[in-house]
């Protein structure tokens, strides 16, 4: 049921046994071989049986999540819900997404359907040949960087997004729950491992994405989770447009940009956004990127030929790394991948 544009009558949909194992199936993909994954599945009907209950009852609780660092490239602090935990997440995303997912704007490109950092970049690039005349004009481009994003995000604001949206009270105290599973500190901050944190930031920084649109009437703006480009000719315009953005994060989201994290530069001084360097007539893998293929794929070899993985898990792993170089020039990494390859008789 809608009403004033908002959803109601959702919790039955979320909770349901069928979209709890339909959201299982999802979250599984490439976890099999998990040990908590793993015995998670070896019960399978009884863990999702309760958890369909305890949501029934309003008795779930999420248990604490376990904190570690990863770097991918850089460092990052992740927090893990357990599997059970996870797969509510992914249960809650799969209903919530379509929901939202329609009020976001064409050119946000994070952890959504049929967008991602190759079709970011394949749009950027477009643009500005479009904006440079074939690249014969001058073209600025403002490049911003939000300083601790998921940290920052506020409950309490974001929360009350939501609640534009779905005015069921029992999902409603779901998602509240889900909110207050995790602080960074007083009613601040998102876990980057949950399914639905993702989601939650989109819809957090639509509120940027439809300011900057529609309230400043940009017509050339990209946005890939908390990285921001926006394009023109005029240098000093962009200076004024970054003032009304930093007052915008500040005073409405409680949000800062990264200080040493936003420029504005030529375009022929190359764009870096989503992994890739847009220069006049040419996308190139960034330097950074490159040299992450090559370690991952090193340390994929030493494993494959420690037997810790198949032959066909390490040609997956290579043919993902070409996937990745399709949409640049790249012929002299891709010549090394199969060097490489040749190598190991693969």
């Amino acid at each position: 049921m809608r009403r004033g544009g908002a959803v109601k009558s959702l919790f039955h949909n979320v909770i349901s046994l069928s979209n709890l194992l339909q959201a299982w199936k999802e979250f599984k993909r490439c976890k099999t071989k998990k040990t908590d994954v793993a015995e998670f599945e070896f019960d399978l009907e009884n863990n999702l049986f309760s958890l369909h209950q305890e949501l029934i009852n309003k008795t779930y609780k999420p248990t604490k999540y376990q904190a570690f660092f990863v770097h991918d490239p850089k460092r990052r602090h992740i927090h893990k819900a357990i599997v059970l935990d996870r797969v509510l997440n992914q249960a809650i995303f799969r209903i919530l997404y379509p929901i939202f997912d329609k009020h976001f704007i064409s050119d946000s490109y994070s952890s959504r359907v049929k967008k991602g950092t190759h079709e970011a970049s394949r749009r950027l690039f477009i643009a500005l040949r479009k904006k440079s005349e074939n690249w014969k004009r001058p073209v600025f481009v403002l490049k911003c960087d939000i300083r601790k994003f998921f940290d920052s995000i506020d409950h309490i604001i974001l929360f009350e997004l939501i609640k534009k949206k779905i005015l069921d009270i029992d999902t409603l105290w779901l998602i509240s729950i889900i909110l207050q599973s995790f602080e960074k500190s007083s009613n601040t901050g998102l876990p980057l491992g949950n399914a639905t944190s993702q989601l939650f930031a989109n819809i957090y920084l639509n509120e940027l994405d439809q300011f900057i649109k529609h309230k400043l009437e940009v017509k050339h703006y990209f946005r890939y989770a908390d990285d921001f480009v926006i394009l023109q000719n005029n240098k000093i315009y962009l200076e004024n447009l970054l003032e009304q953005t930093e007052d915008f994060l500040k005073n409405n989201l409680k949000l800062n940009l990264h200080p040493d994290k936003v420029f504005i530069r030529k375009l022929k001084q190359g764009i870096d956004f989503v992994g890739y360097v847009i220069l006049p007539d040419v996308t190139v893998l960034r330097t950074k990127t490159k040299k992450r293929i090559l370690k991952k794929l090193k340390k994929a070899q030493k494993e494959f030929l420690a037997g810790k993985i198949s032959k066909n898990e390490f040609q997956q792993i290579q043919a993902s790394y070409i996937g990745v170089l399709k949409h640049c020039r790249s012929n002299k990494i891709k010549r090394e991948i199969k060097k490489r390859m040749v190598a190991f008789k693969i």
